[in-house]
């Protein structure tokens, strides 16, 4: 981003109600320039839909903390140490919980389900039985199509600093899907210096799950400009490839030779804008499932990425067998970040862990079904570090 910011971010900051703001001329991606704006719970008291809407706040003793609104169960900034020891929001977001009921903001930070990423058509057969979802992203269902839940108001409770417990009752046919599916997710400040997500959910009839988190990342600092020199690495041998539409093929292909293969820590901007590569222009840039090299069910180190100016490194570990890689191609600068910087083009990028898209209809993906009598559960932690 190379616009400059003035000294009207103040007044703009003064707007929508920041606790700090700009106060001399500097270009947007430096990230020495950008200060932490602490979210203000009082921007984030209201009622939606007759329940109460809150921002809460978990954290550890080493300084990690994570600023959470239990509508859309929103991971609203994350603040984490750089490596000269300054305070860095890693998690873009947005000041007012009214910007977060915008559309152009729906998945900011959110969590995500039913099912996470793409159903095609919106259409799957359970039992013998097909079922019809809302189709939101051309022809297809995404991210629970129209009522996912990232619109929905889930009970919060807080037993201590560093724990938050959401739950909610997604009802039999919410969202055209069956079952009622009892959920809770767990947000954990863990003491060496993680983000841990724990997700279980039990339903009365069986359906289909693939719950995750929507949070986008700039390990620079919100607003810190492009997320292009972060240096990512995959432990994935594979990638599942997709339409024009982006839902899978049902292949799973070998990244080695393609600029998707991130087993070395590479450059995000390195290969991202290959004319010669179809998926990459089916996804606008990176916008993909990779299969990861981790065994079913065991916790593994599925990415490493690096700020390249922070020096910040998030380590994401999950039992899931698939991470989403989104590189922000679609920010467009349509809305503002906590401290006032527009979401511009490649700003943030989002690590989703999840079982495959449109899994549902590819026999030889792993099964997101989901019967009565068992437990969906799955864990995923982003843990950070710094590297000098």
């Amino acid at each position: 981003m190379k616009k400059t910011i003035l000294t009207t971010l103040c007044l703009s900051a003064l707007t929508f109600g920041f606790t700090s703001c700009h106060s001399s001329a500097k270009k947007a991606d430096q990230s020495d320039s950008i200060k932490v704006v602490t979210p203000e719970k009082k921007n984030f008291t209201d009622t939606i839909n007759g329940k109460a809407v809150s921002l809460y706040t978990v954290k550890n003793k080493s300084g990690l903390t994570a600023y959470i609104t239990n509508y859309g169960g929103r991971i609203v900034g994350l603040v984490v140490s750089d490596k000269n020891g300054k305070a860095t929001d890693v998690v873009v977001g947005h000041a007012t919980l009214k910007e977060y009921t915008n559309p152009l903001a729906q998945y900011y930070g959110a969590l995500i389900g039913r099912v996470g990423n793409r159903i095609a058509k919106g259409q799957f057969t359970v039992d013998g039985k097909a079922y019809q979802l809302d189709t939101n992203d051309g022809p297809n269902s995404l991210h629970g199509g129209k009522a996912g839940y990232q619109d929905v108001v889930w009970d919060a409770a807080q037993p201590n600093d560093s724990t938050l417990v959401l739950s909610y009752l997604s009802k039999d046919g919410e969202g055209h899907y069956p079952g009622n599916l009892s959920i809770k997710v767990t947000y954990t400040a863990t003491a060496d210096n993680g983000l841990k997500m724990e997700y279980t959910a039990t339903t009365d009839k069986k359906t289909i799950v693939n719950l995750t988190n929507h949070a986008y990342y700039n390990l620079n600092g919100e607003g810190s400009g492009t997320i292009l020199d972060h240096l990512l690495q995959i432990n994935a041998d594979k990638m599942t490839p997709v339409d024009s539409t982006l839902i899978p093929t049902g292949e799973l292909a070998p990244v080695a030779g393609t600029p998707f293969d991130f087993n070395k820590a590479t450059a995000i901007g390195e290969r991202i804008n290959d004319k010669g590569n179809q998926q990459l222009k089916f996804g606008k840039g990176y916008d993909h499932n990779f299969v990861l090299n981790g065994k079913p069910g065991e916790i593994f180190k599925a990415c490493t990425l690096t700020g390249d100016k922070s020096g910040i490194v998030m380590d994401v570990y999950t039992v899931e067998p698939g991470l989403q890689f989104y590189a922000g191609n679609f920010m467009n600068g349509s809305s503002a970040f906590k401290n006032g910087i527009k979401d511009a083009y490649r700003t943030a990028l989002c690590l989703e862990t999840q079982h495959f898209p449109d899994a549902p209809n590819h026999k030889n993906f792993a099964s997101i079904e989901l019967a009565p009598g068992k437990v969906y559960n799955t864990t995923t932690i982003y843990k950070f570090s710094v590297k000098k």
